[in-house]
């Protein structure tokens, strides 16, 4: 344990700087007006300028223009709804495939009270949860993946 040693506040020295604003309630430039009149308004218009100039210098290109009726046949959406749209790719019917989508939600609401049956913390005291959790990790991890290949191979990944 170090030993630490605290100012001495009947010392007059000590006294006299803090009188001047020197220590603890004094640090640096006032924000008023150094900061708010000379040192923000010139970020941002730098930040303005940056961006007018990538702009002027780096357009973005427009591609070609949307054609709704031309729909690539193997459209992704985001990695992280690769489950779900793998859910409404496999169930026959688009309505089961909403309510399959609706369950997961539920679902995860149901979390906290299967928690709460078990007061442990340690997972393999938890065997429920635990085990819930692995086979929902599973599944999810199983759908996402096969949301990335063809219809015909997503169930099986192409293994067999």
């Amino acid at each position: 344990m170090a030993t630490i040693k605290k100012p001495d506040l009947s010392d007059p020295k000590l006294r006299d700087l803090l009188k001047q604003g020197m220590g603890h309630n004094y640090y640096g430039e006032p924000a008023w007006p150094n900061d708010l009149l000379y040192i923000f308004p010139v970020v941002i218009l730098g930040t303005i300028a940056c961006c007018v100039g990538l702009a002027v210098l780096d357009p973005a290109l427009v591609g070609e223009p949307a054609d709704p009726f031309a729909t690539p046949l193997e459209i992704l959406p985001e990695w992280y709804l690769y489950p779900t749209f793998q859910i409404l790719r496999i169930v026959p019917s688009k309505l089961l495939g909403i309510g399959a989508m609706t369950a997961i939600p539920l679902g995860l609401m149901l979390i906290p009270f299967i928690e709460s049956v078990n007061k442990f913390q340690n997972p393999f005291r938890r065997p429920l949860a635990t085990t819930l959790f692995m086979l929902g990790t599973a599944v999810t991890l199983w759908l996402g993946i096969g949301a990335t290949f063809p219809i015909q191979e997503s169930l099986t990944l192409g293994l067999f």
